[in-house]
């Protein structure tokens, strides 16, 4: 930019790029951060073997675990951040988990702001993010002021057969709302979009949706290649500098608002490293603890004389156990399908050797469930950095839960025809709903945030991303990011930029 805009933000995932579609028309200037490129169409797009058997869209870097232990994140840097590969599914979270909850667990803690704070900005998010869905099916479903904007996406014989046998079990199976414009998706190959990567053909995620409304303003600007190292504060706590590396030259912005929205484990990295390296916004010594990430596992229902022939089958969802279900009638979670599996991604993670027909055979003759329960906060669950990178300790939490969530749907299962039923739980380095870390609450000493996602600590600092979440919930929080983050925005413009 020729002169300093007057505002950054730093990242362009879900959060990140919907404060700047939020913010689009309030004529501020805007540059956009974001460490990676666009992600480009090419064959590895659409290949199961290159993206869950190769990686070929993982990162480069290394994170460790508390112990030392080396691993690769499921993080993925391009504009869009983590949308990119993510599964469309943008659900709202539950009324009940804006308050305190018990859980098998521990306890899931109340929200500054009840469910009916969000509830205007949930429907502009859907907007946005051009969801289709079908209200009305699910037991815990929540208000909604506005019907979603499109008719959900249909689904496919074999799903469709699911829904009647769950059905007639006296269950309530729903359709999941999903960002997916569907044609357009399967004109460009035929493959699930669950954990394949947008490349502008059908899936909205933060690029296609948010980012794409943001930069229609010429006031705003997206600087790829811009890794941010540190933020520089002044004496009266406000952000002085941002220090960042564009294409291996190093750069300094002075904005007057700063929009930190580097994904929940980035953000609080990069808070944790400024401040000659004691930290920002961490007065209360909570920045990267309550570290949360879905306890999740993959559930196979497999009958070897029915054939599922599905392509993308991640149309379908179950809530009947989300508040209840548990011991004493706690709760349990949420099940939903994922995308089609096929062998490649049975043979890379099978614990076992066998050839591959038999892997595509499991996999042509299973519907694929993925079971999600409630990570709860725990300040020892964290995420900290030192001169070699990121660690990330985290203290898994209510798995009680999850097993009690299997154990029933594997009985549903059985009772609707599949006799085999195996599971298999999520690597807990892969943070895919990483959350927590730089949480909203009124209280200064309890939280870095208050409930528009300004730091207590530095006036013109505000984090939007996963990282202020105060509750993982037990449903994916791309849109409970989104809300949120168009949210702070209106207030960005009502309380910032009229003065």
């Amino acid at each position: 930019m020729e002169r300093q805009p007057d505002i950054v933000i730093i990242g362009s995932g879900i959060g990140g790029s919907t404060v700047a579609a939020g913010l689009a028309g309030s004529g501020a200037r805007i540059a956009i951060l974001e460490r990676g490129e666009r992600l480009p169409d090419t064959p590895e797009a659409r290949s199961y073997a290159s993206i869950f058997v190769k990686g070929h869209f993982r990162p480069k870097e290394m994170w460790r675990e508390a112990d030392g232990t080396e691993f690769n994140p499921g993080n993925f840097y391009f504009v869009g951040g983590n949308s990119k590969l993510f599964g469309a599914v943008l659900l709202r979270y539950r009324a009940e988990d804006f308050t305190e909850m018990q859980h098998l667990g521990g306890v899931s803690p109340a929200w500054p702001f009840p469910y009916e704070e969000l509830e205007p900005w949930y429907g502009k998010a859907e907007q946005l993010f051009e969801v289709r869905g079908e209200l009305g099916q699910d037991p815990t479903e929540p208000f909604h002021a506005s019907p979603y904007p499109y008719g959900p996406v249909p689904d496919e014989p074999a799903i469709a057969r699911a829904r009647a046998e769950l059905k007639a079990q006296g269950l309530h199976p729903a359709t999941l709302p999903l960002g997916v414009d569907i044609d357009t998706w399967l004109s460009g190959g035929r493959t699930p979009w669950d954990g394949f990567p947008n490349t502008g053909t059908g899936k909205k995620d933060a690029e296609t949706a948010s980012l794409a409304n943001a930069l229609m303003d010429p006031n705003i600007e997206l600087i790829t290649s811009a890794h941010v190292d540190t933020l520089e504060a002044g004496p009266g706590g406000r952000i002085e500098a941002i220090h960042y590396t564009h294409r291996g030259e190093k750069k300094r912005l002075s904005p007057k608002l700063v929009i930190l929205s580097a994904g929940a484990i980035n953000s609080a990295a990069i808070l944790l490293r400024s401040g000659d390296g004691k930290g920002l916004a961490n007065a209360s010594d909570q920045v990267g603890r309550n570290f949360m990430n879905h306890n999740c596992s993959a559930m196979l229902a497999i009958n070897p004389f029915r054939r599922n022939d599905s392509i993308y089958q991640k149309t379908l969802m179950l809530n009947d156990y989300y508040l209840t279900g548990g011991r004493d009638g706690l709760p349990l979670g949420n099940v939903q399908l994922l995308g089609k599996i096929n062998g490649d991604i049975l043979k890379a993670n099978a614990p076992i050797w066998a050839p591959r027909f038999a892997f595509d055979f499991m996999a042509g003759h299973a519907v694929d469930w993925y079971m999600m329960t409630e990570d709860l906060p725990n300040p020892e669950s964290r995420i900290m950095v030192d001169g070699k990178g990121i660690i990330m300790q985290w203290r898994r939490s209510n798995m009680e839960a999850l097993s009690g969530l299997e154990a029933k749907m594997r009985e549903h299962f059985k009772a609707a025809g599949y006799p085999i039923v195996l599971s298999q739980a999520f690597d807990k380095r892969t943070p895919s709903h990483q959350c927590g870390t730089v949480r909203i609450g009124t209280d200064p000493a309890q939280a870095p945030l208050d409930v528009h996602c300004r730091a207590f600590d530095h006036p013109n600092l505000f984090v939007v991303d996963a990282g202020f979440l105060p509750t993982s919930a037990a449903v994916n929080p791309a849109l409970t990011v989104a809300a949120q983050a168009l949210r702070v925005a209106d207030h960005i413009v009502a309380k910032e930029l009229s003065v």
